[in-house]
């Protein structure tokens, strides 16, 4: 069973036997425009909630792209080094940017659900 999660930081979480994968929601790639390079974490990194792990720039801005959860990197998504715009194309499917085997496998229940990620979006724009 895959458990669906969103942060604040509009990046998405799919959680399926204790590995996460994550990326930026079509909400941010809306607000992005054209993705032109997407940097990606090293497999192995070990990261903690809240760290800048990875980066996304389109025409307008870079932005980082925070580690949800405490974990590993176990693998990235070598496709968006090819082709960024893979992004604005399929941001919350083949657009993944990497997975983090979890360091507590439960933690990403406290994230947002869908219907909570839609309203802090209607919120705040």
């Amino acid at each position: 069973m895959t458990l669906e999660r969103f942060t604040k930081d509009h990046e998405y979480v799919h959680v399926e036997d204790g590995v996460a994968t994550i990326g930026v929601t079509v909400h941010a790639q809306e607000q992005l425009g054209d993705i032109v390079f997407v940097e990606l974490p090293d497999v192995g990194r070990k990261v903690s909630a809240g760290e800048a792990i990875a980066v996304v720039e389109s025409v307008k801005a870079a932005s980082d792209v925070f580690a949800p959860l405490d974990g590993e990197v176990v693998e990235v998504n070598a496709d968006l080094s090819e082709n960024p715009a893979l992004v604005n194309e399929d941001a919350e499917g083949k657009a993944w940017f990497f997975k983090i085997k979890l360091a507590d496998g439960h933690a990403a229940e406290a994230l947002l659900d869908r219907s909570a990620y839609d309203a802090f979006v209607a919120e705040n724009g």
